[in-house]
């Protein structure tokens, strides 16, 4: 009697999971995706990172930390003799737009040529080569450092106005923009980040109870299958909130100033074989002059 008892409560706590089938579904996965990386953003490489590498939670991200193998020599051996690739996308993009002159003016007051490169460095200006260089507070060189970045003008299209990307570590990112704001004097919010918007709590939860919801069959409103329409990919990064303005705008020289973090890719090759890579994977597009 006891066995028939303890076998009837063991099935009423076994709970019947979906099939893989269900649980793959595109739509199902994107639910499932945007609610574990509510605190902490994946990178586009994190699904390839996850299965391979022990990941870690710093600066508002997800990294892969150290492999799970013992795949060191293979690092080594791809870095002197083939080619490695290391995902960057972590790293913060800040975009400044406005006139060649009034911008480089103002960067001159966080920088300084003791140092080594400026924004005003002729191979740089010119849009070839990337920067290297030390920001500080404005006007405080050599005090109040605020830390390393690296800078990357867009060439010269024939007008005075100028487009500058500089990359900046998570951890520095909110100190590095609140002194380009105060230089430039851009208060005014230029847009806010509403043209992908998140999905609402309510839609979110209804998604994420379809694919943990146990032992319930499948609803009939989502016979669609692939023609349900997706979960929106969270915008934003680590560093901010996906609903705060990402560009201000200043009002008397019109430079404006926006977060482009998590919207453009960064990636990294090291090795002999890099710029075959490179020349093998990107292919020129034809300039077409109406």
């Amino acid at each position: 009697k006891k066995q028939a008892e303890k076998s009837v409560h063991q099935k009423k706590e076994q709970s019947k999971t979906k099939c893989r089938k269900a649980r793959r579904r595109h739509i199902n996965l994107v639910a499932e995706f945007n609610h574990r990386q509510r605190k902490n953003i994946w990178l586009e490489t994190h699904i390839w990172h996850a299965k391979r590498f022990h990941m870690v939670k710093k600066w508002g991200y997800c990294l892969g930390n150290s492999p799970t193998e013992k795949s060191y020599r293979a690092c080594y051996r791809a870095m002197t003799k083939h080619c490695l690739l290391q995902d960057l996308s972590y790293y913060c993009c800040l975009e400044l737009k406005g006139k060649e002159n009034e911008l480089l003016k103002q960067l001159a007051r966080i920088c300084s040529i003791d140092t080594g490169l400026t924004f005003q460095e002729a191979c740089c200006l010119s849009g070839r080569f990337e920067g290297s260089l030390n920001l500080y507070r404005a006007d405080r060189y050599p005090e109040d450092m605020l830390g390393p970045v690296t800078c990357i003008w867009k060439p010269r299209d024939g007008s005075e106005n100028r487009q500058l990307w500089i990359w900046v570590h998570p951890a520095l990112k909110q100190d590095i923009l609140r002194e380009l704001k105060a230089i430039f004097q851009c208060t005014e919010p230029e847009e806010m980040c509403i043209t992908e918007p998140v999905t609402t709590s309510v839609q979110e939860e209804k998604q994420v109870e379809v694919v943990t919801s146990l032992g319930n069959k499948r609803k009939k409103e989502d016979k669609e299958g692939e023609k349900a329409v997706p979960v929106k990919k969270i915008i934003g990064d680590g560093t901010r909130d996906p609903f705060q303005s990402y560009s201000w705008i200043a009002q008397t020289t019109g430079i404006a100033i926006s977060d482009r973090s998590m919207e453009i890719l960064r990636y990294r090759l090291i090795g002999p074989l890099s710029h075959s890579v490179l020349t093998e994977t990107l292919k020129a597009a034809s300039v077409q002059t109406v």
